[in-house]
């Protein structure tokens, strides 16, 4: 069974997400004790309601890269067909 290159980038990025679970869960926790004990600047964020901008930024930052790699996919995907058929 031939896996597509679409599903081999995804199965890479859950991969990618899976091993950097742990240390991010452990910054987090850090980050969560520091808390405790000094105000974070995401405070004022959250005060002044910018802290939305920066979410809203992020997530569009992150759609745009991820509708790019799935263009950029079906592209290559086209042109090894393309490739193939020509062989």
């Amino acid at each position: 069974m031939r896996i597509s290159s679409l599903t081999r980038h995804l199965i890479r990025a859950i991969l990618l997400l899976v091993l950097l679970a742990q240390p991010l869960a452990r910054c987090l926790a850090q980050a969560a004790t520091v808390a405790a004990t000094e105000p974070e600047m995401a405070d004022g964020l959250r005060q002044s309601g910018k802290i939305y901008v920066v979410v809203a930024s992020v997530i569009v930052i992150v759609a745009g890269l991820l509708a790019y790699l799935i263009s950029l996919d079906r592209k290559v995907s086209r042109l090894e067909k393309l490739t193939q058929d020509q062989a």
